[in-house]
């Protein structure tokens, strides 16, 4: 990709407001992302694929994972010293919030989208997480 196209992607960016573009062209994908005023855009190339699928071997019937959503910090309670959202064990249903990730400094409530019992908790307290990782294992009920 030429360096005048995205010049003229950054420009665009500036004179409609946005925070964040992503374009595919020619099998590439661009993305750009402002993150504030003072900082620079980040410009990323990648070639552009389909989604794997990926398949864990150990992956039981009948369990549902709770995917992240986003590229982020993980937490699992709404503050420090805070009981968590929810505990290994609890029966959860569609619309209850299962945990918190923090992206560009905003509190990014995860709700889930189905319910089930927490089988497993895949991620640590703090932990950054990337999108599609695996946060929690349900049992469908």
């Amino acid at each position: 990709m030429e360096l005048e196209k995205l010049k003229d992607f950054i420009n665009f960016m500036n004179e409609n407001s946005l925070c964040e573009l992503e374009i595919e062209e020619e099998g590439k994908r661009i993305r750009l992302k402002k993150f504030s005023e003072n900082q620079p855009v980040i410009v990323s190339q990648m070639p552009s694929q389909a989604p794997v699928k990926e398949e864990k071997p150990g992956k039981k019937e009948g369990t549902i994972e709770i995917k992240s959503p986003m590229v982020g910090t993980f937490y699992r309670a709404p503050s420090p010293g805070a009981k968590p959202y929810i505990e290994i064990g609890d029966v959860i249903k569609p619309g209850d919030v299962v945990c918190i990730v923090e992206a560009m400094k905003l509190m990014n409530e995860i709700k889930a989208e189905i319910g089930g019992k927490i089988t497993e908790v895949l991620v640590e307290n703090g932990q950054p997480v990337e999108f599609g990782q695996t946060l929690f294992v349900l049992e469908a009920i």
